[in-house]
């Protein structure tokens, strides 16, 4: 992967301490919007309103981001092979922890609401998405980390590891995408700053979702 990712003529470093960046950005443009446009976060709330904002707090921060971290872990966590891949262990698992919490404040949301469950693409997506990140994490627990297969047959998984993952995370991506526009006409925004604030957000979720791709295919800096 090293020989391959040489041609681009840069390492992984300057493209994680991008994504790093883009994180940051991220996070404070979702906080600002949610605190601020949004009235805030709640799990018990006679305002319905303050409940959902949970689910795009647990799905973007926790969710794409966090996981976002964790397939880098390999480029960016010093130390051995066996304390990054324990590093991405560890983010998945509260990945996996915080996508799940999330799809569940989004049914109870719907519940008190009254409103339909599973009828837009965005929720096929998101579902889809948790459902195949639970499955590619038990998967790659047993194989790469307790017991863990015979080496040989890392070697034969780890490519479809590799691929699988990526491809659920650009799922992710997608889900997150899907689900800014859905709330954008939901709430019905037109010109404003909250406006401003949702498509910049999704904007910058895209870029961080290539700086994670591209940092993949790149030699580690040191």
């Amino acid at each position: 992967m090293a020989a391959k990712g040489s041609s681009f003529l840069i390492t992984a470093t300057p493209v994680t301490l991008f994504a790093h960046l883009l994180l940051i950005a991220v996070t404070t443009l979702l906080l600002v919007w949610l605190l601020h446009f949004q009235g805030g976060l709640a799990f018990k709330s006679d305002n319905h309103d303050k409940i959902f904002n949970l689910h795009p707090l647990l799905m973007v921060i926790g969710f794409i981001l966090i996981a976002g971290e964790a397939i880098m872990s390999y480029k960016t966590v010093p130390g051995t092979r066996r304390t990054r891949k324990l590093v991405h262990l560890i983010l998945h698992s509260i990945a996996l922890a915080a996508g799940i919490f999330g799809v569940c404040i989004a049914f109870r949301y719907h519940d008190k609401e009254s409103k339909p469950d599973m009828y837009t693409l965005h929720s096929w997506l998101g579902l889809s998405t948790i459902c195949l990140f639970g499955f590619q994490w038990v998967f790659g627990f047993f194989s790469f980390w307790f017991p863990g297969a015979e080496m040989p047959t890392r070697g034969r998984l780890m490519p479809w590891h590799w691929f699988v993952g990526m491809v659920i995370f650009l799922m992710a991506i997608l889900t997150a995408e899907t689900g800014l526009v859905w709330r954008f006409y939901d709430l019905e925004l037109q010109r404003s700053q909250e406006a401003l604030i949702v498509n910049f957000t999704g904007l910058l979720i895209l870029l961080f979702a290539i700086a994670v791709s591209l940092s993949v295919v790149l030699p580690r800096g040191y």
